[in-house]
C-alpha cells in the first residue's frame, strides 16, 4: 500500500463521537515509552502526523486520522507508565476500554510490544483482555534497529513461546524499527489486504 494522504480528523474521549461513517479501522495502543508515535509516522511517511515526545504518556485522547481517504488509523493513549494521576490513568482505561468493547468499525487492534524486552505482564494482560472480548489485534514489535538479527529472533521466539501458554494460535506479529522503516510495508500490505477482504465481503 503507499499512502497518498494522511489527514488528523478529530480527538475526543467519548466513543459516541467518534466519526460516524462506517470505514475501517486500525486502532494503535501499547505502553506509553513503546514508540508509537514515531512508528505511526514512519507509516505513513510522516514526520508529524502523530505528536512525538520525550514524556511518556502524550497521548491522552482517541486520535482519528484518515488514511488514503479510505480507512482510519487510531492513536490511543498508552498504557503503563504515564505521568498522570490514577483518577486520570482511570479515565483514560475506561475510554480505551469503552473504545474496543463498542467501536463497531474497529477492523483490528495493534499491541505494539518494545523489542528489546522480555514479555511484559502489562502487555500481556491487554492482549488477554483483547482476546477474552473476541477483539482480533496484531503485534508490532517495536525498536527493532536496537538489536542484532540473532537477538530479534531469539527475542520474538521467547515471546511466542509464552504466549503460547494460553493461546491455541498467535496472533499476526511484525518487526519494525521507526529510525531505519523496518516492517512498514508488511504492516501496511496486511491492512491492505484485509480491506480488501472486508470490500469483497460487502459485494457479495
Amino acid at each position: 500500500m503507499k499512502i497518498t494522504s494522511a489527514e488528523f480528523v478529530m480527538s475526543n474521549s467519548d466513543v459516541a463521537k467518534c466519526p460516524k461513517n462506517f470505514i475501517p479501522e486500525y486502532a494503535f495502543i501499547g505502553r506509553s515509552n513503546v514508540g508509537k508515535s514515531s512508528l505511526i509516522n514512519m507509516l505513513t511517511n510522516r514526520k508529524s502526523l502523530a505528536k512525538t515526545s520525550g514524556r511518556p504518556g502524550k497521548t491522552q485522547l482517541i486520535n482519528h486520522f484518515i488514511i488514503n481517504n479510505s480507512w482510519y488509523l487510531v492513536d490511543l493513549p498508552g498504557y503503563g507508565y504515564a505521568r498522570v494521576s490514577k483518577s486520570s490513568k482511570k479515565t483514560f482505561q475506561k475510554f480505551i476500554t469503552n473504545y474496543f468493547e463498542q467501536r463497531k468499525q474497529l477492523v483490528s487492534g495493534f499491541v505494539l510490544v518494545d523489542i528489546r524486552h522480555q514479555p511484559q505482564h502489562i502487555d500481556l494482560e491487554f492482549m488477554q483482555y483483547l482476546g477474552e472480548n473476541g477483539i482480533p489485534f496484531g503485534i508490532i514489535f517495536t525498536k527493532a534497529d536496537k538489536l542484532k538479527p540473532n537477538a530479534i529472533t531469539r527475542h520474538v521466539d521467547e515471546y511466542c513461546k509464552v504466549l503460547l501458554e494460553t493461546w491455541e494460535k498467535l496472533p499476526p506479529y511484525f518487526i519494525t524499527s521507526s529510525t531505519k522503516k523496518i516492517g512498514q510495508e508488511e504492516v501496511l500490505n496486511f491492512i491492505e489486504a484485509t480491506n480488501e477482504e472486508i470490500e469483497e465481503l460487502r459485494n457479495q
